[in-house]
């Protein structure tokens, strides 16, 4: 059966955006009184604030607060259409992208094309430690990682053996990058100061908390001063950082690591393993980059063109953590300054402008931030660099102003100046669901092997097939 490509019947270009993360959110609000019409389509039905997943899984924040619900975002904004689904194909020639949502698929007519369908956790081709170290990319990741936390706790309580004890309270956290060293810090400051007094059996102090990571220093991108500065703050607060150990198991047991100045092996027992070592981009832009002959590197990033199309493809941009360009990061900023680039591009055009009149995409640094623990941060803006208080309290203003929503902005500042004020977390509700949902999902996809699977299976099997074919 042949599906009709669907378009708006308006007349208008139609621009399609995948991904509803910062590069897609803000290029379609750029468009907010562009003569165009956009279709969002996106897997999930929330605008994530990515940054601050590992505060929804210390118990700070909540899920609601850094991810607001697309549709109301868009609410007044009338030429955007948002869409649930799963991009299964993208077809250059008929300009054509087809999404999928349960059983349902749908096939959109595009006249403009921005992918902007941000990174996953990339393994280093060992995706089998997946299994026992989740990742920290998606809401689920978050609520997962909260449950294994408190649920190394819960374990520890009632263990009579002391070995056994210490392998619960033994937390790893894979990747010195903003990511690891935030999620480092907060475990720390959650064992020492919020349950400190929470439990009969041990001393929540007995807790180890290990950062590990291939490079020789911790926060590559930052410096050497404010790397320096970074894990003397952690080992302050009790953190054990291993530099130049490159892992290379994980188990239900531990972490195996090498030591790269000595070659030795150690194993650390450990129940709880947190993954925040590398990414990869969303594999539809090697669908594409593969459609158009045009390079992509080891991580799946596309290389594109100064405008940030795609080879000879004058209609279709990659931006974010999707693309390489210059060697930027995949950091929310080029993310943003891309899409509203692009975005500011497809408006003119559909006012007349020739393509020809492109500019060239210039990235402007307003720097990059990672907060360790309450009054300490560490900032670097242009060759500025702040720590301590200071880098805090700009961690805390650039955040909250690029949160959406006044209410997720009001609620989440309550929230931090309560952590200030008290040792109490008001978010660390775990459920049997959270901790066990998407090893079981993956379970039951192999022991179905032909079988009709349940729906939510079935969707996540899809996805899986995606990212193999491409």
């Amino acid at each position: 059966m042949t599906m009709t490509p669907y378009r708006p019947q308006t007349g208008r270009p139609h621009v399609v955006i995948v991904g509803a993360g910062f590069g897609g959110l803000f290029a379609a609000q750029k468009l907010a009184k562009a003569n165009v019409d956009i279709t969002l389509i996106d897997r999930t039905n929330h605008h994530l604030f990515q940054p601050l997943l590992y505060q929804v899984a210390t118990g700070i924040l909540s899920s609601g607060e850094i991810a607001p619900p697309t549709r109301q975002i868009f609410d007044n904004q009338p030429n955007v259409r948002v869409v649930k689904g799963d991009v299964t194909d993208i077809n250059t020639g008929d300009q054509t992208v087809t999404s999928e949502l349960g059983d349902t698929t749908t096939v959109w007519k595009y006249d403009h094309l921005m992918l902007a369908a941000g990174a996953g956790q990339s393994y280093f081709g060992n995706d089998h430690f997946a299994e026992f170290a989740p990742g920290m990319k998606t809401i689920d990741d978050a609520l997962e990682i909260r449950a294994r936390i408190i649920g190394a706790f819960e374990r520890a309580e009632l263990t009579d053996d002391p070995v056994e004890r210490e392998r619960l309270l033994t937390f790893v956290v894979v990747g010195a990058g903003p990511t690891g060293v935030e999620l480092a810090g907060q475990l720390a400051e959650l064992a020492n100061r919020t349950l400190r007094s929470s439990f009969r059996s041990f001393n929540p102090h007995s807790v180890k908390v290990v950062l590990l990571d291939g490079a020789p220093q911790v926060l590559p991108p930052f410096g050497k001063r404010l790397g320096r500065n970074a894990q003397k703050t952690l080992e302050k607060l009790g953190v054990e950082v291993r530099l130049n150990s490159i892992v290379t198991d994980v188990d239900d047991r531990g972490v195996t690591f090498k030591n790269m100045n000595d070659d030795s092996v150690e194993t650390i027992p450990s129940f709880c393993k947190i993954w925040s070592a590398g990414v990869a981009a969303s594999p539809l832009g090697k669908m594409v980059a593969e459609q158009v002959d045009v390079e992509f590197d080891r991580a799946g990033r596309v290389v594109v063109n100064d405008d940030l199309s795609v080879g000879e493809l004058d209609n279709v941009f990659v931006i974010g953590d999707m693309m390489a360009y210059k060697g930027l990061p995949g950091v929310a900023q080029v993310a943003i300054q891309g899409g509203q680039f692009v975005a500011d591009n497809i408006a003119a055009e559909a006012e007349g402008r020739d393509k020809s009149e492109r500019g060239q995409f210039e990235y402007f640094d307003k720097g990059s931030m990672a907060t360790i623990s309450r009054f300490s941060a560490v900032a670097k803006i242009d060759k500025i660099e702040f720590t301590g208080f200071i880098g805090w309290i700009m961690w805390l203003a650039v955040h909250l102003m690029f949160m959406v929503g006044f209410r997720n902005r009001l609620v989440s500042a309550f929230s931090w100046g309560l952590n200030v004020l008290t040792r109490n977390r008001w978010q660390l509700t775990a459920t049997r669901q959270q901790l066990y949902a998407r090893n079981a999902i993956d379970l039951l996809e192999e022991l179905s092997e032909d079988k009709e699977l349940p729906m939510a299976v079935r969707d996540t099997h899809r996805v899986k097939q995606i990212t193999k074919k491409a």
